[in-house]
């Protein structure tokens, strides 16, 4: 601890302020015990940094501290969020949104920041109880507010909470709001915030608000005949004891869906996640459950959201029977594949739509796009990405769709976020498409390889914790921008795209400009036989993350999926040779 003793000083004056009579008795008892205890290490972790307001808003573990998540950190970010929304709009009555999900001490953070606001003179929509992330950027769009906070920490383990903030498109915010957010709340001091609320200036929403939500996701439908003639279709569903057990069941009857079946012990309302290790549909453990009840029911598909009800997780058998999990590059694409296919064969495309995927999304999706017809748009990861392209294009052109691989689907443009409930309905109206024609979602899959191509895709996370690990992963993106990879697992490199630089380089040695509406800290390599590789610290996690794609031409139909998929996982493990990973 010897090497540590300036940091354990620095963190020790820093905890003394949280003993001022500012902070509660709660707050100040565990703080005291912190600097109590001869082991400091709980002490450091709490106090070592400020938990940063970055361009998403908050995320951190919860309890007492400068780096954890807790009623005066929220409270600082929200007055500094309101000091900003006033200079924004003056003169105007401001009003925000205010909604959380399962997560412990969600209501409590979501009321505190409720009252900020309307100390503040900021009118406040407050939901009764949890309410789905999308249901929060509906309500603002819907109820001509200027910003919204949802108290989220989406998928994390159960320890965090988090805040994310909107703003008036009902989009999380983008330049130059975000910064300017930031700039305002790293102002703030504790004896600046308005705790005392006015509750004349507090609205509660909610069943009224559930209902223009159900109305608006039915626009995501695309042929309600083939839901009526396949309404006994079998789903089971889980909410990850989160936001989405009442409004998805209930969106799903809407659509015309009869044969619904929940999870029971995943219907609990329950911020500890105890059936879950983690709370997070992209982990084949979260869908255990449910794949249990699935197999019990005979059903067709099961599917979950996870707590905040933004993402979605599909199992469908696999001509064997056996329940298959879809990664999120195979959702989007059928997504994408079906909203264009049936449009088309419905008569609804005018010419003018639009398709959106993040640039770390399978390259299928911009084929199946193509050979359609259909505009396609590449933007960064984040839907915050999707919905800007929605607002530039706005009264223009006409947005049919857009998503990313990471369990995330937008299917209409009255939200500006990752939407579950329309999605999952969605899912649900294609598996019955997919029933109607004889076949089931697995079939349609390979179907769609073999029209546009096979694919696989593995992301691949390496983490590096602490500042040391900081410091390799902002190493390893310098080595790989001064000695970009000429080959990749055997295959030959012929385009390097840098988002920091906006630049393109082909093989020949040309240059061309990327457009895009600002930069980002990824490199994107692409081979002659199809390879795509894209790398990206993450903003959130310490870590950073290697999107693979893999090509193969040799997919002629379904009895070669599994061979493909094998192939594609060595080629997989030959890039991370290649990459020295």
């Amino acid at each position: 601890m010897a090497d540590n003793s300036q940091l354990i000083a620095q963190c020790e004056a820093r905890a003394k302020e949280w003993l001022s009579p500012a902070f509660d008795e709660e707050t100040r008892k565990e703080v005291q015990a912190m600097l109590d205890n001869a082991d400091k290490t709980a002490l450091i972790d709490a106090f070592y940094q400020n938990l940063e307001f970055g361009t998403g808003g908050l995320r951190g573990i919860m309890g007492a501290g400068t780096n954890r998540m807790n009623k005066y950190i929220v409270g600082m970010a929200t007055q500094g969020f309101a000091n900003y929304i006033l200079k924004a709009f003056p003169g105007k009555q401001s009003s925000v949104v205010v909604g959380h999900d399962c997560r412990n001490n969600g209501r409590m953070f979501a009321e505190t920041v409720a009252d900020i606001f309307s100390a503040n003179g900021i009118k406040v929509y407050l939901f009764e109880s949890l309410r789905p992330t999308p249901e929060i950027s509906f309500a603002i769009r819907q109820l001509g507010c200027q910003a919204g906070v949802n108290v989220t920490a989406s998928h994390n383990p159960r320890e965090y909470n988090g805040y994310k903030a909107y703003w008036d498109d009902g989009a999380q915010v983008l330049a130059p709001h975000d910064k300017g957010i930031i700039d305002e709340v790293n102002k703030v001091r504790i004896e600046d915030v308005k705790f005392e609320g006015n509750k004349e200036l507090i609205d509660i929403i909610g069943g009224e608000m559930d209902w223009d939500y159900l109305q608006a996701v039915k626009e995501a439908m695309v042929d309600q005949d083939v839901i009526l003639r396949q309404k006994d279709l079998n789903i089971v569903y889980s909410p990850m004891h989160g936001t989405g057990r009442v409004i998805i069941p209930e969106a799903l009857r809407s659509w015309g869906f009869q044969n619904i079946h929940v999870v029971p012990e995943q219907m609990v309302i329950d911020g500890n996640f105890p059936t879950v290790v983690s709370p997070n549909p992209e982990n084949a453990e979260a869908m255990t459950l449910g794949m249990k009840l699935g197999t019990r029911l005979n059903a067709d598909l099961v599917i979950a959201s996870d707590p905040d009800a933004d993402r979605l997780a599909i199992v469908c058998r696999n001509a064997k029977g056996e329940w298959e999990i879809l990664n999120g590059n195979q959702t989007c694409m059928m997504f994408s594949w079906y909203i264009i296919a049936n449009k088309k064969k419905l008569g609804q495309l005018k010419g003018n739509e639009f398709l959106v995927k993040t640039i770390v999304t399978t390259e299928v999706i911009a084929e199946i796009a193509k050979k359609n017809g259909v505009e396609y748009r590449d933007c960064y990861t984040g839907f915050k990405w999707i919905a800007n392209e929605i607002r530039i294009s706005e009264g223009v052109k006409k947005y049919i769709g857009g998503g990313e691989e990471s369990f995330g689907f937008l299917p209409f443009d009255k939200v500006r976020d990752k939407d579950s409930p329309a999605s999952i309905c969605l899912i649900c109206e294609i598996a019955a498409w997919a029933r109607d024609n004889g076949m089931t979602l697995y079939d349609l899959l390979m179907n769609i390889y073999k029209e546009y191509g096979f694919s696989k895709e593995v992301t691949i996370n390496v983490v590096r914790p602490g500042k040391t690990g900081a410091d390799e992963i902002k190493q390893m993106m310098t080595d790989f921008r001064a000695n970009p990879p000429k080959e990749l697992g055997g295959s030959k490199v012929c385009l390097w795209k840098d988002y920091k630089t906006l630049e393109a380089k082909k093989a020949d040695g040309s240059v061309e400009k990327l457009n895009m509406p600002d930069t980002s800290n990824v490199l994107q390599w692409f081979c002659e036989d199809g390879t795509k590789v894209s790398v990206r610290p993450s903003g959130t996690e310490p870590k950073i993350k290697f999107y693979t794609e893999v090509k193969d031409a040799s997919f002629k139909d379904a009895a070669d999926y599994e061979r493909c998929c094998k192939a594609a996982e060595e080629k997989i493990e030959a890039l991370k040779k290649s990459l020295n990973l």
